[in-house]
């Protein structure tokens, strides 16, 4: 169904402080989690004579730790959201457990590198569970024939974010701190910024956007949510389009996931250095920008379901093309490939989702939403692993994904089916 309604409308105040969340922590996810403190937290491991092979494992230890925490308490957690006036409260308690705790990673001595674990793990949950509570606020903020454009928006403006947080960290590594600065100090500071970043972009959130759809009351919350959960699982059959489509989401965005996780290693593999692969993934983050906006067009000019499948469509053209890799061209334009599709379908995912489940329900269908995100980052690696190790060439093992893209294809084509035409 096209959207006709969605011409002529302009963004409001509280649909601009819900994306501007996006935007604020854009910094944590590139500067604390992808560029600064796996490497600071290798060093300070290392000065404690750790090998490289065992700082490895903790750090994956203490990510996997944070992932399956949050995902057995996400369903749970949106729950509780769904009553009167808890959304506000639970986004507030877990973005503050974030930005609290990213500031303590910068206060660790560096002789401790297993409390700047445990405050990462910390910071991580906070991230995460915020971001669940942020997500399911789409509903609250956009109706149907909006969320497309407030999602790709949201999407978009967090990429930007993320560029201009990364380029400040820049500066202060390529300028030593303004002369000021050792490597430890930068990474502190590194910290202390993004944490900055998330609180004052954060802050638009906290005083405008307000809860609209809920629950009744409930004189036992928390008990009522795990009963609500666990209804839920046991009448499925009622959210049949809700469940095949989180199915479908699995699959594909499992190799949306694992092409961006593998991207710097498959890079590697092809002879590029590591200052070219840290300008890819900048250039990569603002062709984003754009196209993100642009997926959100081309949905309201057709539909969300169509929007979905261009980006599907357009990973398993990259799946293919990594077949092809040879040259620092090719990567180059399987990279801007990525950085036209993945913020799209990522967005349109979204706002798909808010629009099949019920309301009033949302944080605690966005929790299962957040579940099948987060392990869906198992099943991609291992096969571009495996592949990988079989064949002897990480550009097969990526292009392998293919599986992954067709099998979310083909569940996700059914919906129509199942589903009216959104």
């Amino acid at each position: 169904m096209k959207n006709k309604r969605s011409i002529g409308w302009r963004i409001n105040k509280e649909q601009w402080s819900w994306i501007m969340y996006d935007w604020a922590n854009s910094a944590y996810g590139i500067i604390v989690t992808t560029a600064v403190l796996p490497i600071y937290f290798k060093s300070l491991a290392s000065n404690d004579n750790i090998s490289a092979a065992s700082s490895t494992a903790y750090w994956g230890y203490a990510n996997s730790f944070s992932t399956l925490l949050v995902s057995l308490l996400a369903p749970f957690l949106g729950a509780l959201a769904d009553y009167p006036h808890f959304k506000k409260k639970m986004l507030s308690i877990f973005c503050w457990l974030g930005i609290v705790t990213t500031i303590g990673l910068a206060f660790v001595p560096s002789t401790q590198w297993q409390w700047l674990l445990i405050a990462y793990i910390f910071s991580a949950i906070g991230y995460s569970v915020s971001n669940l509570f942020y997500d399911s606020f789409l509903t609250d903020v956009a109706d149907d024939e909006q969320m497309n454009k407030i999602s790709t928006y949201g999407y978009a403006y967090g990429y930007l974010g993320g560029v201009i947080a990364f380029i400040s960290f820049l500066i202060l590594e390529l300028t030593n701190g303004f002369g000021n600065l050792d490597g430890t100090g930068i990474a502190r500071w590194s910290f202390i910024i993004a944490a900055i970043w998330w609180f004052i972009f954060y802050l638009p959130l906290q005083k405008n956007v307000k809860q609209k759809y809920s629950l009744k009351k409930s004189e036992s919350p928390i008990l009522g949510s795990f009963r609500r959960v666990f209804q839920t699982i046991r009448h499925v059959k009622q959210y049949k389009k809700v469940a095949w489509f989180l199915v479908a989401y699995f699959f594909y965005i499992d190799g949306v996931d694992t092409i961006f996780t593998m991207a710097t290693a498959i890079g590697m593999d092809i002879g590029i250095k590591t200052t070219e692969l840290m300008i890819v993934m900048l250039v990569v983050q603002l062709i984003a920008v754009p196209f993100s906006i642009f997926f959100g067009f081309i949905a309201d000019k057709t539909s969300t379901r169509k929007g979905i499948l261009l980006g599907i469509f357009v990973y398993l053209l990259i799946c293919l093309y990594a077949l092809r890799l040879h040259t620092n061209i090719d990567f180059w334009i399987l990279a801007i490939l990525v950085g036209t599709s993945q913020g799209g379908l990522q967005a349109l995912s979204r706002s798909y989702f808010g629009k099949i489940i019920p309301k009033e329900s949302g944080s605690e269908f966005y929790g299962f939403y957040n579940i099948l995100g987060k392990f869906s980052a198992v099943v991609g690696p291992f096969i571009v692993a495996v592949v990988t190790q079989l064949t002897g060439k990480s550009t097969i093992g990526a292009a392998s994904l293919s599986v992954l893209f067709l099998i979310g294809l083909i569940i996700f084509t059914i919906l129509p089916k199942i589903s009216r035409e959104i």
